[in-house]
């Protein structure tokens, strides 16, 4: 398709959202509130839930307790445990979705394939798996964390085992007896390793980077607490305001003072001290980098499962793959039968940038040429009318992410609302506006933690941090309070 040719034509609506996550269902909700009911939501896959739906690997739970990871509109009074299982994250979303009728909005099983700005209509049009349509906004709030990053090894492609990766799990392959490889030692290998470990035959983890790994203070919720949350809502907005604020001071550590982190890596290598025995698999776990700079991982069972006799700790590099066996870079070669890689996602290339171009024909992707940029981490100069959800800059490393996207969501009903007052066909941000935001962001993440000289997921080709907020989720939800259309250039209704 052209940005400048004819549209494709399809039904047409006010708003289509991308994606059926958290964001998608948060901004649906506030939408319809809002009263905007012509919209739709787009959802590849054949249920709602985004990544609490495709990431069903044993072990997966939240890292932010679960009063703080709901919406604020649809607080959950069933959790079963202060850190909530991805089943029940899942299942979360789908009784918001049924209670409040967003199911009929949804379109399950249709990817979207293309989306092109025309000028001359004043629209998008999109292309589906489903067939086409058109809509004035377009908002993306498939995420970042979907598409699985897979490592460039030699061989991979050519083994001969049984190969998926964390976010793909193959529940239909029966691990038990197995010698099995995990690759990767991220956020999701640190919770499927010790669940796995009990039935595999022999297990062997390769690390590259140690990571700090502190408890987590997970227990289940006592019967009388859950009778206050689903009786008292002042009991769900205490316990929601506690945790909030309590988490908000460790962004002090990570973004104003950097130094605080050597308090809590104290704390982090006594806890590695008291669960590793074994001095010289300690050493090995053992962190060279300031606590934070990397993901913090809370667990309380993935340090023992690395002690356990059936476990084996790599941290040569691995240099191939052979069809039954993975060889490292000091020519030992272990044979395996299973490798599951636990290597994350591309988060710093979302996959649906390449897929929504401009009325120029260039995609999301060519125009950030290598580097996510967009003002507020939601609006994209050369875009008009298209919104993100979890867009550059918006990640946390300390908090709960509904939070942001519930700010956000907050943003893109006022713009609709203010498009509706005024008369306007279309909004586009100033180049200028994004290029002051950028430049604030990175200005700022130069004290945070997250600049303190380690590699890491949150950094793009270039080096730059373009996935985390390097401030008070706070501060966030003050900007985006009401939509300010001074930053942006318009285009009256005829």
């Amino acid at each position: 398709m052209s940005g400048s040719g004819s549209e494709t034509g399809g039904p047409h609506h006010r708003v289509v959202i991308v994606g059926a996550g958290f964001g998608g269902i948060a901004l649906a909700l506030r939408l319809r509130r809002a009263g905007v009911e012509d919209l739709v939501v787009l959802e590849k896959e054949d249920d709602l839930g985004g990544t609490w739906l495709v990431n069903t690997y044993p072990g997966c739970q939240c890292d932010v307790e679960s009063v703080l990871y709901s919406l604020s509109d649809a607080p959950n009074p069933d959790w079963s445990r202060t850190f909530a299982p991805q089943p029940e994250i899942e299942e979360y979303l789908r009784s918001v979705a049924d209670r409040f009728d967003l199911k009929r909005q949804i379109r399950f099983g249709t990817e979207l394939l293309g989306a092109d700005w025309h000028e001359d209509g004043q629209r998008w049009s999109l292309e589906t798996s489903a067939g086409p349509l058109t809509a004035d906004v377009l908002v993306l709030a498939a995420g970042f964390l979907t598409e699985p990053a897979l490592p460039a090894i030699e061989g991979l492609d050519r083994f001969e085992g049984t190969l998926f990766h964390s976010a793909r799990w193959d529940h239909g392959h029966d691990l038990t007896g197995e010698r099995v490889a995990v690759i990767g030692t991220g956020a999701s290998a640190i919770q499927f390793v010790p669940a796995i470990q009990p039935r595999v035959g022999h297990l062997t983890v390769f690390q590259r980077t140690p990571p700090w790994v502190v408890p987590r203070p997970d227990r289940p919720f006592r019967p009388w607490e859950q009778w206050l949350f689903a009786h008292v809502r002042l009991a769900t907005r205490l316990s929601r305001a506690r945790v909030y604020w309590s988490r908000e001071l460790l962004a002090l550590m990570f973004t104003r003072y950097p130094g605080l982190s050597r308090v809590a890596a104290r704390a982090a290598l006594a806890h590695l001290e008291a669960q590793v025995p074994d001095e010289e698999l300690r050493a090995q776990l053992t962190p060279d980098y300031a606590l934070g700079c990397k993901r913090v991982l809370l667990s309380n069972d993935y340090l023992p499962a690395l002690g356990r006799p059936t476990t084996e700790l790599v941290t040569d590099p691995i240099a191939r793959i052979l069809p039954h066996a993975v060889v490292t870079a000091d020519g030992t070669e272990r044979p395996v039968d299973t490798i599951i890689l636990g290597t994350g996602f591309e988060a710093t290339e979302p996959p649906i940038a390449r897929r929504v171009r401009a009325a120029d024909g260039r995609t999301i992707r060519q125009h950030w040429g290598g580097s996510m940029r967009a003002y507020l981490g939601t609006t994209l100069p050369d875009f008009p009318n298209l919104f993100m959800i979890i867009g550059p800059n918006t990640g946390l490393g300390h908090s709960s992410m509904i939070f942001m996207i519930e700010s956000q969501a907050n943003y893109v009903v006022d713009a609709l609302k203010t498009m509706t007052a005024r008369n306007l066909a279309s909004v586009v941000v100033d180049p200028a506006a994004v290029d002051r935001f950028d430049e604030e962001v990175q200005q700022k993440m130069g004290h945070t933690v997250w600049a303190s000289g380690c590699s890491s997921w949150y950094l793009d080709a270039s080096g730059r941090n373009t996935t985390l907020w390097p401030d008070f989720t706070w501060r966030y939800r003050q900007r985006t309070r009401r939509f300010d259309a001074d930053r942006y250039r318009v285009t009256r209704a005829s």
